[in-house]
């Protein structure tokens, strides 16, 4: 009896032990986890703890990437980046203030005109010049304005040539820099062609051409205008029959020449007025450097399109008259440490300076 205790006692034994080797050693415990909720919004886990937590959890994705969580989105009051508290807040484009716009209005009505004549055609001079008078006269008796008259220019082609190639050195037209020199805004180049006919010995002509309009700040063509007339009837002579065609042609044409100059200067003056500046003997750059920011704050945009320690050119664009583009030049040269600025000459919208340095 005591030989069967004994042998249960020793199967008991190696029981327990087969038991204790067979089953795993308890894994060291992990710091408590929260228990598992239901799914929310994304956390700002990292993706490569998102990654280990799948690969622990295996399954069928568990070699798969795991797209990193989106970020929160930020407050809407953050969304905007504030603007920098020593520049002013950016005025579109196009939004003008209400003096601006009392300006432009004004400028528009009072725009000054200087018609002329293509020199390059063929055209008779007596004829040029019946044109030329005519458009003149529209300009007196139906808008109010002063012109430029015909001899006026003639006789400034012969006398200021000198003084253009000093000033311009050829780099514009003649005609443009007369046009310049009296404040016209837009000047008028008149090209046309005339054709009669004889009829039961009485005379008849038509005048065909155009009307050409350019910006005498840049010379840049604006638009043109067609000159036609109904065919003009002489009983004594072809001479008069080719005067009439011609004069009625372009004052017919005259109306829409000024509408159409309102309306294509108004299109170009989303800047502001152009005024180009030159300022001779800049050789330090970042004293012109001075210059532009302190004549930033004066008109409504500055331009540099040029340096050299010789000359430096600017655009200004603003929406005031030359005199105050001429104050703003010398309180901003002042700014710029170049007081001894003076201007050295003036035509139109362009102004010479010398630094004084």
């Amino acid at each position: 009896m005591s030989k069967c205790r004994s042998a249960a006692a020793v199967l008991a034994a190696v029981f327990f032990l087969v038991s204790c080797v067979s089953s795993p050693a308890p894994a060291p415990q992990a710091p408590s986890a929260p228990a598992a909720q239901a799914p929310s919004a994304p956390t700002t886990d990292s993706a490569a703890k998102a990654r280990a937590k799948a690969l622990v959890q295996g399954g069928a994705d568990a070699g798969q990437a795991v797209p990193a969580p989106a970020a929160p989105a930020a407050p809407a009051a953050a969304a905007a980046t504030p603007a920098s508290v020593d520049q002013p807040a950016a005025v579109p484009a196009q939004q003008l203030t209400p003096e601006e716009e009392a300006f432009l209005q004004n400028y528009l009505a009072r725009l000054n005109y200087m018609v002329y004549y293509n020199a390059d055609a063929k055209i008779d001079p007596k004829l040029a010049k019946i044109a030329v008078t005519q458009a003149n006269r529209y300009l007196i008796e139906k808008m109010g304005l002063s012109v430029i008259d015909f001899d006026q220019i003639e006789k400034n082609k012969a006398d200021q040539q000198a003084a253009y190639q000093a000033e311009t050195g050829g780099s514009i037209s003649l005609v443009q820099y007369i046009a310049q020199k009296h404040n016209a805004d837009v000047y008028v180049e008149i090209d046309f062609t005339v054709a009669t006919e004889t009829r039961d010995g009485k005379f008849y002509a038509s005048a065909l051409g155009s009307m050409k309009l350019f910006d005498t700040s840049t010379a840049g063509l604006l638009g043109s205008v067609a000159l036609v007339s109904q065919p003009a009837f002489s009983p004594s002579s072809m001479d008069a029959a080719v005067s009439n065609a011609v004069a009625a042609s372009v004052w017919i044409a005259m109306p829409r020449m000024t509408d159409q100059a309102k309306e294509l200067i108004k299109g170009s003056l989303s800047r502001g007025v152009r005024f180009e500046v030159v300022v001779q003997k800049t050789p330090d750059s970042k004293q012109v450097s001075l210059l532009r920011r302190a004549l930033a704050k004066k008109v409504r945009e500055v331009e540099q399109i040029s340096y050299s320690p010789d000359e430096t050119k600017l655009y200004l664009y603003t929406f005031q008259r030359g005199d105050k583009v001429e104050d703003a030049m010398y309180d901003a040269a002042t700014a710029a440490g170049l007081p001894d600025l003076y201007l050295v000459y003036s035509r139109g919208k362009s102004f010479t300076f010398n630094s004084g340095l």
